[in-house]
């Protein structure tokens, strides 16, 4: 129907079910499992998903941005409207990266904090290329490398294409990509070809293979994937008699289906072991797609895909027989929900692989228990008013109350100072001596405060989060330290 969102549906997007089959762990054994910043124009294919295993209904999906009144699904994730489903809202654009971000950074915290066992979760962001031009996207890369957060995994959907044309056209957004995250301290690792290409690799003997591909820009690789083998087989391998000899054994059908890496499920897959395997930094992993793949030449890779609304029957047809789905051609008029049924092979494995990486995700519990109301010295201090002839800023009855909730013995520990460097500025510097300022490596430095009272601070389980000169970043640990309740099962109260 023409209510279903088809320009975000993530046709057999490898970097999902990968990840959904073999990687992404839940929380059903009790633990707060992984967390995953789902690319938000991906939800469809998630609810898809969920209904397969049983998790949605028939009726939520043909409600699909018709949430009004309850029972719809919204389009894109956001715990508001769907809270037992949803852990993180993802758009607009920017907002998972930084999050993501700063969520490992907090699960680090809770473990230094010994507020929680962060140890089994893993953090991971899905974005797009497009999406790495806003500037929250690329914003915070330094922090993770910094603080060595290889409990973080990005995975850039690189299909070169923003809403109305290539990301690059006259460039190379994967090259451009890398040199950003190597240059930020990231483990970089890409999945540009898929396996049809290892065979004629292994045959570039004189690196002209190679040269070819590093010169080809974004834009040429868009028109590709229109076009037909023969045209492929003229302009690619055509501008060099050796690049020809390589693929005179391929027919044109055969270069047409040279997949990009991003969509070979052996590759990505390999791509995630390495990530996890890596150590003492973050990985981003830039997987070259392509968009619309799947769903026919009238939406394969052209700049109108995400304008896209509705397959005709032609397009439901070729759809149809790509996935092998058995729909008689009389129904696809109607573009009918198919489910091979709850016993069938498929949901089997589905269900199997969930079960054996700790239950269906994306998955929100709330496992903390309501906290008592602080002690009465918190508050008693405050109740007679301030006397008129002592002049207190808000800024000074703020800093008492938070000292006071430090010291409560059910809130102490659970207190989370935020400061975009300026404690000084509000009288705030207290703080640095009081609980400290968390920095998982120490302090390697004498500063040159030292020898006073409010000197700065640095500990390894320090309390106070000083982001420095990012309020963007500030209100990224808020988010993660306000849900913490729900994501960890822990309470904790930011001030910011």
């Amino acid at each position: 129907g023409d209510h279903r969102d088809l320009h975000s549906f993530p046709t057999r997007r490898s970097s999902d079910l990968v990840g959904f089959n073999h990687f992404f762990r839940g929380k059903d054994d009790g633990g707060a499992g992984d967390q995953v910043f789902f690319q938000g124009h991906a939800a469809p294919g998630f609810y898809a998903r969920a209904f397969l295993e049983g998790r949605l209904s028939a009726s939520q999906l043909e409600h699909f941005r018709r949430e009004v009144g309850g029972g719809g699904l919204p389009s894109y994730p956001h715990p508001r409207l769907l809270p037992d489903f949803w852990e993180f809202p993802t758009v607009s654009m920017g907002l998972g990266p930084m999050n993501a971000i700063y969520q490992a950074r907090f699960n680090r915290y809770l473990a230094a904090r010994k507020l929680a066992d962060t140890a089994n979760s893993h953090v991971w962001g899905f974005l797009g290329d497009g999406e790495m031009d806003e500037a929250e996207a690329t914003g915070a890369l330094t922090l993770a490398s910094r603080e060595n957060l290889d409990n973080l995994t990005f995975v850039v959907n690189c299909n070169l294409q923003r809403l109305d044309g290539p990301v690059r056209g006259n460039g190379k957004i994967i090259q451009e990509l890398e040199a950003i995250f190597t240059g930020a301290g990231w483990n970089v690792i890409k999945v540009i070809l898929a396996r049809e290409w290892d065979a004629l690799l292994a045959k570039d003997i004189d690196g002209v293979r190679l040269d070819r591909l590093n010169e080809t820009v974004d834009g040429d690789w868009q028109k590709y994937q229109v076009e037909s083998g023969a045209y492929v087989r003229e302009h690619f391998f055509g501008t060099d008699p050796r690049l020809l000899a390589m693929v005179a054994h391929l027919s044109d059908d055969d270069i047409k289906h040279l997949r990009r890496g991003g969509h070979d499920y052996h590759k990505v897959y390999a791509a995630y072991a390495a990530a996890l395997a890596t150590k003492g930094r973050p990985t981003v992993i830039l997987a070259k797609t392509v968009k619309g793949w799947a769903l026919g030449p009238g939406a394969e890779a052209r700049n109108i895909t995400h304008q896209k609304k509705k397959l005709d029957v032609e397009e439901l047809k070729r759809f149809r027989d790509v996935l092998e789905l058995p729909i008689p051609d009389q129904k696809l008029g109607d573009a009918p929900l198919y489910h091979p049924g709850a016993d069938s092979e498929e949901v089997r494995y589905l269900l199997e692989r969930r079960r054996a990486l700790g239950g269906s995700l994306p998955k929100r519990v709330v496992r903390s228990r309501p906290m008592p109301a602080a002690g009465p010295k918190v508050f008693g201090e405050f109740d007679g008013g301030t006397p008129e002839s002592q002049a207190v800023s808000t800024t000074m009855v703020l800093v008492k109350l938070i000292r006071n909730l430090l010291r409560d013995p059910n809130y102490g520990k659970r207190i989370v100072p935020i400061i975009p460097d300026e404690a000084r500025t509000f009288g705030m510097e207290v703080l640095f001596r009081e609980v400290g300022i968390y920095q998982p490596l120490g302090q390697k430095y004498d500063p040159v405060d030292s020898k006073l009272v409010l000197s700065y601070n640095e500990k390894t389980d320090g309390q106070l989060l000083e982001e420095g000169i990012t309020e963007a970043g500030a209100v990224a640990s808020f988010t993660a330290a306000g849900t913490s309740y729900a994501t960890h099962g822990e309470v904790t109260v930011p001030f910011y």
